[in-house]
């Protein structure tokens, strides 16, 4: 399936840095690694990623760092990331990354907890987030900047520069050097510890080795189409283990990669860049998708009723071929004008030669699924966890719509009695790092790690989630809920930008949302021009505080429990949503909501919100909510 040529296992390189490194020796791309410099595309070549890295490698010796020692890299996307990484690898050191987002205590305790002696930053910006947690350590030896500039006033400080330069005339000295250090590396030796986002707890280190990943690497090369031909657009942060492993496979394959820094900038590069293979999670996709609804719906006349036909259509179509059943003549060719007029300007807008999108770290909502499939822009959802990596995924001649897919080559999956999914193969971590008790709660004997998602398998071996197993709550009547399940449904709706499902104890569920304010405004406005009626006054303010005088906006409340209400009537009675509460600001991870990962901490939420969570049950001051259960 792949469009390299491959030598045997036998032969090939058996950790990171020797595997990364001999494809870039292998495929010779003038345009391996690539980022927006002064408004223009810097491309770097696979001959100069590889000198640099072997520059940054005997760098890091000069500066005393040996095989085993832990070295932390705070750094948002860009290709020196990559590179750093390659180059700690190369010398048997463990690479521990921090995400730029990460609460400063939360710096301080994994710089603590790895022992780390080094400590790369991107630049200013970064460090002045992370300042008082590396200060708190208190134990780094040196601090080493991507950005010469910001290296200047800081103690113990150097920059990548004077890094590689050092590096580069080491190797002069000792041309051999650099081969002795990669040589020495063992397959089984540890390659990074990698913290989990804790969204209970202090966070745990993962600790995972080179087999891990480039087992998981050729896996996954394998089983999907990734060639030398392929353009790649990299936005999710390379410190969750789903990019890393993602870069370390496009790496393998020739792949030229595109650096986005955040996503602020994701359409204008979608546009540049124009990719033809990405991997996103599925906020993005929400995001996405909920501006093209906004848009489109926006419209008047004839453009809306085109727009909102080709949505109908493009869903009908989508799901008989996602159910592998005979489209009729006639919605094939339905489909084919929908195409024409509508979904050939989403394609567009993500550059126009995208072949698919791979989503993971979190459920895919289907009906965003069928959307994409109808526009001709498949999503494969996967699924991997930092103590698994990438375990599973659809593949393109075989994508089932809500699954995440069949286990990679090499790798098992299995459910226990309990649905629970469990994992087994080289790509599972060693354990976690310092913590044998934990790790023995989750790692059996027989190497099968306990993944904490619970959900089934169906007649053709795709595995499809249902919730976290810990996340199930029980309501008064003795029921459990799966809130991601209701969640994936609610988030369907154009007007829901965030939602989080709550009712542990209660007699049915009920809903936390953050609308699409704008999709809000113009139902509301829709709604009132149907009814001759006048605007509420919290649409007529405006500025910071129309979202709060909105969120309590009877009207508001009313509409938004009207369309839940509406997605979750298939459900089981107890399942249906039929109250909700608007909250005016997302949840967010400066907020303390979201981890890194963008993983909700349902504990936080429910000890900030329990009054108003409260409230919702009582139905005081809540206008949009019913007096009682239903």
């Amino acid at each position: 399936m792949n469009g390299t040529s491959q030598t045997p296992l036998a032969a090939q390189a058996t950790t990171l840095p020797g595997i990364c490194l001999d494809a870039l020796r292998r495929h010779s791309k003038p345009d391996a690694l690539n980022q927006k410099r002064g408004g223009e595309w810097e491309h770097i070549a696979a001959s100069s990623v590889a000198a640099r890295v072997r520059a940054v490698a005997l760098g890091l010796a000069s500066l005393g760092v040996r095989a085993g020692d832990r070295v932390a890299l705070l750094s948002e996307n860009r290709p020196e990331w990559s590179i750093t990484d390659l180059a700690i690898l190369s010398l048997g050191a463990v690479n521990v990354p921090i995400y730029t987002t990460q609460a400063v205590e939360q710096v301080r305790y994994i710089l603590s907890d790895s022992e780390a002696r080094v400590l790369f930053v991107s630049g200013k910006k970064v460090y002045r987030h992370a300042r008082a947690g590396v200060e708190g350590y208190g134990r780094i030896e040196r601090l080493i900047f991507f950005d010469a500039e910001d290296a200047a006033g800081q103690p113990d400080a150097s920059t990548l520069e004077a890094v590689e330069h050092a590096g580069a005339e080491r190797d002069r000295r000792d041309p051999t050097e650099f081969e002795r250090l990669l040589g020495a590396i063992q397959p089984d030796d540890l390659a990074t510890i990698i913290y989990t986002s804790g969204t209970t707890g202090e966070p745990k280190g993962v600790m995972l080795t080179h087999t891990a990943f480039v087992s998981n690497v050729l896996a996954i090369t394998s089983a999907l189409p990734v060639c030398p031909d392929d353009v790649s657009l990299s936005v999710l942060p390379l410190s969750h283990i789903f990019e890393r492993t993602v870069f370390y496979v496009f790496c393998w394959n020739g792949v030229a990669v595109y650096y986005a820094p955040s996503v602020d900038q994701l359409g204008e590069y979608l546009r540049e860049v124009r990719p033809t293979i990405m991997t996103a999670v599925p906020r993005l996709f929400e995001k996405v998708y909920h501006r093209i609804v906004k848009k489109g719906t926006s419209a008047r006349g004839w453009r809306r009723k085109l727009f909102t036909w080709a949505l109908e259509t493009g869903k009908s179509y989508a799901e008989l071929v996602d159910r592998r059943e005979r489209v009729p003549p006639l919605l094939e060719l339905q489909q084919t004008i929908a195409s024409r007029l509508v979904f050939s300007k989403w394609r567009e807008g993500v550059g126009g030669r995208l072949r698919f999108f791979v989503s993971g770290g979190a459920p895919l909502s289907p009906a965003l699924s069928y959307a994409f499939l109808a526009a001709g822009i498949p999503i494969l959802q996967g699924y991997g966890m930092t103590e698994t990596c990438v375990t599973s995924a659809n593949r393109p001649e075989d994508n089932k719509v809500g699954s995440i897919g069949l286990p990679f080559p090499g790798i098992e999956m299995r459910l226990d009695e309990s649905g629970e999914i469990l994992v087994r193969g080289p790509n599972v971590m060693r354990g976690y790092y310092e913590h044998p008790r934990e790790t023995g709660e989750v790692l059996d004997a027989a190497g099968w790690f306990k993944t904490g998602d619970v959900g089934y398998r169906d007649e053709h071996g795709h595995f499809f989630i249902t919730d976290r197993k810990k996340e199930l709550f029980k309501l008064s009547n003795g029921k459990y809920i799966a809130p991601q399940q209701l969640e994936s449904l609610i988030k369907q709706s154009a007007l829901v930008n965030q939602v989080v499902v709550v009712g542990a104890g209660r007699k049915t569920p009920a809903a936390l949302i953050v609308p699409d304010w704008e999709a809000l405004r113009g139902a509301l406005a829709d709604a009132a021009d149907a009814k001759e009626s006048k605007e509420p006054e919290g649409r007529k303010k405006s500025g910071r505080s129309e979202p709060v005088a909105l969120s309590r906006d009877p009207a508001a409340v009313k509409l938004v429990q009207r369309e839940v209400a509406a997605l979750t009537a298939s459900l089981h009675d107890y399942e249906r949503v039929r109250r909700v509460a608007l909250l005016p600001e997302e949840f967010s991870i400066d907020g303390g909501e979201m981890t890194p990962t963008l993983k909700i901490k349902r504990r936080v939420i429910d000890e900030k919100f329990g009054a108003l969570i409260d409230e919702i049950y009582d139905g005081a001051n809540l206008a949009g909510s019913t007096s009682k259960d239903e």
